[in-house]
């Protein structure tokens, strides 16, 4: 199999990092894996995609991700433009929303070149036309609302003075981003002042209010889910706790939350299946649910992050199986042909 992995830069990509732990899971199982950035896409005169990609020799094993990065990023790596439409996958695992503000013109246009590159019949996770949909946290909204907290969209002050009053106690936070940037709490002592916090989140954009979740204060659990369905590998969930730390009431772990292991529960597998459906329609392999009591806080579609998280306290490499199930997709098209316009992905 012939894989390349999108990412918002190769020279930035960080061992850690889930891209990371595939792509050296799918060059140690055998197949030829690129990894390429946004920037590093082209369209030829010749109507195909090709790409600027690094890789590792193809003789040549690593032991962990950290060897496996540095040779990507050493002055050795094996540095070439390949045609994307030769690919068997292509992985879509940049962050729009990193890009947002330094490099508006790259939020889109990994999902706009997937689009293309399936033309000639190459997979690509997740579904580009998907992702399209997702650009926001407004894609959110668009789940049964029965997993949803209550939330108002807007940049009227006087509705969210409004929504925090009847609330008593909600969330602020951007409708585009990620990471816990720019996310706060409002208490009702802070509603006489709530201007400060309005334009620190309306700078850029529409404002989410949202219902405060008091099982909030215990963390959330990312779990993942592919093919529409919880990664499950030996009885045990690909999944993790994150706790906050100290005071602050946001549990990312760049925001000083801490890593714990996770009880993956019936009313957790009912939240995945309440929104298994969506998540195949629209072409979704690989998703993130940040679940806290008993109900959705986000759906990461982009680039979920914490494969190694979860086989941290599970000790089962999750990674390996998500790139079996790739190469079971590669499989079968190769095997019935190219032209899959009709066939769902994650139905394979």
């Amino acid at each position: 199999m012939k894989i390349g992995f999108v990412v918002n830069d190769v020279m930035t990509e960080q061992a850690g990092f889930t891209t990371t732990r595939l792509a050296h899971q799918a060059h140690q199982s055998g197949h030829e894996a690129f990894l390429l950035g946004v920037g590093d896409l082209a369209y030829d005169r010749d109507e195909f995609v090709r790409a600027r990609a690094r890789c590792a020799p193809k003789d040549k094993k690593y032991k962990s991700p950290e060897t496996y990065l540095a040779e990507l990023h050493g002055k050795k790596a094996i540095s070439q433009r390949i045609t994307v439409d030769e690919l068997d996958v292509l992985m879509l695992r940049n962050v729009p929303s990193d890009d947002y503000l330094s490099r508006p013109w790259a939020a889109t246009t990994a999902a706009e070149f997937g689009r293309v590159a399936m033309r000639h019949g190459v997979i690509v996770v997740n579904d580009p036309n998907g992702l399209a949909k997702a650009n926001t946290k407004m894609y959110f909204q668009l789940f049964p609302e029965e997993v949803r907290p209550r939330t108002l969209i807007t940049r009227d002050r006087d509705e969210i003075k409004a929504f925090a009053k009847d609330e008593g106690r909600c969330v602020l936070k951007p409708m585009q981003g990620s990471g816990g940037a720019s996310v706060f709490l409002v208490e009702k002592s802070d509603i006489p002042n709530l201007n400060q916090m309005i334009d620190a989140v309306s700078r850029d954009g529409f404002v989410i209010c949202q219902e405060y979740l008091t099982a909030a204060a215990d963390g959330d659990m990312r779990l993942f889910v592919m093919n529409g369905r919880p990664l499950q590998v030996k009885g045990k969930y690909a999944a993790f706790r994150r706790t906050r730390s100290g005071d602050d009431m946001r549990s990312n772990i760049h925001a000083g939350g801490k890593l714990a292991a996770a009880e993956v529960t019936e009313k957790d597998l009912k939240i995945a299946e309440i929104v298994r459906p969506k998540l195949v329609q629209d072409g979704m392999f690989l998703v993130g649910l940040d679940i806290v009591g008993d109900k959705l806080m986000e759906i990461n579609v982009f680039s979920p992050g914490g494969l190694g998280s979860a086989q941290k306290f599970t000790k089962i490499n999750f990674n390996k199986y998500v790139i079996d199930a790739l190469a079971r997709k590669t499989n079968y098209m190769q095997y019935y042909g190219r032209n899959f316009d009709n066939v769902d992905l994650c139905t394979l």
